[in-house]
């Protein structure tokens, strides 16, 4: 029985066999089958994390219940997707700090990858969890902030078991406006880099680098009633404000993005970058992403700038966000905030490839690959890269002592 592939088409499932629970009692009838098994999110990632050869767990058939347990609390399930707990959380007049670019994604999912949007005083989406309940063949277990697993057991890789609930903190509901400028002088963003990133909530750098002078352009998400734009910050850049709506990826129809034009609206139709009821991106496209320590951030960007001729004829976009600092073993901004270097390319895997390590290679050695995305790095080296993979490895062999829920993936890591 064929699986099928992930979102973007470039992974076949080699899984054995899927289990759609519909409720706690089928999941556990789905788990206390012979291993081995693996959560299956939104089907967002570009290599094999969530893949397996036994059976695959994906949750999007349980019911997708919304608990608020404190006024600043609501606890949600496992498979819900972003867009929806989005809308839901509005309509109780409560939100997230933050959203990733896609809606679409789940949030155990998006929480176990580390999965982040942007903003310098705003963590991956993994930072607003204050628990998390993991199932498995020997039962449940629900780890909260503060005990001591759980920095190590958040952005797990689904190697703890599958996250059927999630307890996140929320927050009154707000409104958000974005602005796009376009043409940022690349000399003048990089000389005040800083204080571009500064420009909002959420600040994001796309170039397709066509132009090594010129990025394309530069989005800004505001808080209603936050910071005011810096018009002489913005004149120093060289940008000039779009008139009409953009898509990151220019020429491409703007029709899938979220309202832009500094029209105020609710954080969840604002933050992300694309709309729940479109295709988000470009389809049929790759990702890498590289997140980079803020004190490495210029030096990461220039070093892309040299390789501008060797990227462009495979890139689609290439969009530059903040993330802070978080205490999650396996986060991508652990101990330091980060700066994330994203890459949609075009469908062309063996050409991709083929470029990743010419990439790496000039990139500081800092950069962390993001969990769920293409990246060719040695397993040793990524394991450097995190200071507490050890002890994940460790927290991994007693939640997990029989690897039920390793896969070719974990393993290739040294799990």
């Amino acid at each position: 029985m064929s699986i099928g592939t992930n979102w973007a088409g470039n992974l076949q499932y080699r899984a054995a066999g899927i289990a759609r629970p519909r409720n706690r009692d089928e999941l556990h009838d789905a788990l206390a089958t012979p291993g081995p098994l693996r959560p299956l999110g939104s089907r967002h990632s570009f290599n094999a994390i969530a893949d397996t050869a036994g059976t695959l767990i994906d949750l999007s058939a349980m019911p997708a219940d919304v608990q608020q347990t404190a006024p600043d609390a609501v606890r949600v399930p496992g498979g819900i997707r972003y867009g929806d707990l989005g809308a839901e959380l509005q309509r109780r007049g409560l939100a997230l700090a933050n959203l990733a670019s896609l809606p679409h994604i789940s949030v155990a999912g998006a929480v176990s990858t580390g999965t982040h949007g942007s903003g310098d005083a705003i963590g991956s989406l993994a930072t607003a969890v204050r628990s998390l309940t993991f199932a498995g063949p020997d039962g449940e277990r629900t780890l909260r902030r503060g005990d001591a697993d759980f920095d190590g057991a958040v952005v797990s890789l689904g190697a703890l078991g599958v996250i059927v609930e999630l307890e996140l903190d929320v927050e009154p509901a707000y409104d958000v406006a974005q602005t796009v400028h376009e043409g940022p002088a690349w000399d003048a963003v990089l000389g005040e880099f800083d204080r571009v990133t500064a420009l909002g909530t959420s600040v994001s750098l796309f170039s397709r680098w066509t132009d090594r002078d010129r990025a394309d352009q530069l989005w800004v998400k505001n808080r209603v009633g936050g910071v005011a734009l810096d018009g002489e910050l913005l004149a120093r850049l060289g940008t000039s404000p779009a008139v009409v709506q953009r898509h990151p990826i220019l020429g491409v129809a703007a029709e899938a993005c979220t309202p832009q034009l500094g029209e105020p609206g609710p954080w969840h139709e604002r933050l992300p970058h694309f709309q729940l009821a479109f295709t988000p991106s470009a389809g049929e496209e790759l990702q890498s992403e590289y997140l980079v320590p803020r004190r490495d951030a210029v030096r990461a960007i220039e070093a892309i700038r040299a390789l501008a001729d060797r990227i462009a004829p495979l890139l689609l976009v290439n969009e530059i966000r903040t993330v802070a600092a978080d205490d999650l073993w396996l986060s991508s901004s652990y101990g330091e905030g980060a700066v994330g270097l994203h890459f949609t390319w075009r469908r062309d895997q063996p050409a991709v490839e083929a470029l990743l390590p010419v990439i790496e290679a000039v990139l500081p050695d800092t950069a962390r690959p993001h969990w769920g995305k293409l990246a060719t790095l040695e397993p040793a080296e990524i394991r450097r890269r995190y200071a507490r993979w050890a002890d994940f490895a460790a927290l991994a062999r007693r939640m997990d002592p029989g690897g039920r829920f390793r896969n070719a993936y974990l393993e290739r890591l040294g799990l």
